[in-house]
């Protein structure tokens, strides 16, 4: 179905969810891989694939190492992209704000709901950093499993980021590259407008 304005929610949150669970419905494999654009106050682009966490108060929220790369990067610009694309439903949802980090509380409600195994990845892991081998790694997720045999703590370096949207653009497969490009736009006051682009 084209993107008609006429169809098209006024609140462009409808519209991700819907497309969201379609992507799920449809088979579409990691439907919540999510593309992350940082620039550091080096300016320099830099981009990889997180894992989209939910919608908190209007926010994509997500998780890393704070001392990270990415967690570099916001640092020193809160300013980021995500992209997500799903090739089973022919849709790409690109959106483009400003992040925070999330509380200490939610990202600890967060970390104690995943697998241990997992956790002990994150603890043991200083993301983005150079490490001697395979196994060094490895024998520290040891080391740690035997210092917490029953609950691993959040580790300090460790939690989610929330990124609000000043715009989100809605793409849709159309025949013969004639796409369907539709943007929310947010406005002083937090409501939306819509534009239509140009394939």
């Amino acid at each position: 179905m084209a993107l008609l304005e006429s169809r098209a929610p006024q609140d462009p949150w409808k519209l991700f969810l819907r497309w969201f669970r379609e992507a799920q419905r449809a088979g579409a494999p990691q439907p919540d891989a999510m593309t992350l654009a940082t620039a550091g106050d080096d300016r320099r682009p830099s981009a990889r694939m997180v894992l989209f966490k939910g919608l908190d108060g209007g926010s994509f929220v997500f998780y890393s190492n704070y001392e990270s790369r990415k967690g570099r990067d916001l640092a020193a610009n809160r300013r980021a992209a995500l992209v997500f694309y799903w090739s089973a439903t022919g849709h790409q949802v690109r959106v483009y704000g400003s992040v925070r980090k999330v509380s200490r509380d939610a990202a600890a409600g967060y970390f104690a709901g995943r697998p241990r195994g997992s956790q002990l990845s994150a603890a043991a892991s200083r993301q983005s950093r150079v490490v001697r081998s395979r196994e060094a790694l490895e024998k520290r997720v040891l080391e740690l499993a035997a210092q917490h045999p029953d609950e691993v703590p959040l580790p300090k370096d460790w939690g989610g980021y929330a990124l609000r949207p000043r715009w989100i653009e809605f793409w849709e497969h159309r025949e013969d590259r004639l796409h369907d490009r539709l943007r929310y736009v947010r406005l002083p006051g937090g409501a939306w407008r819509t534009e239509r682009l140009a394939p």
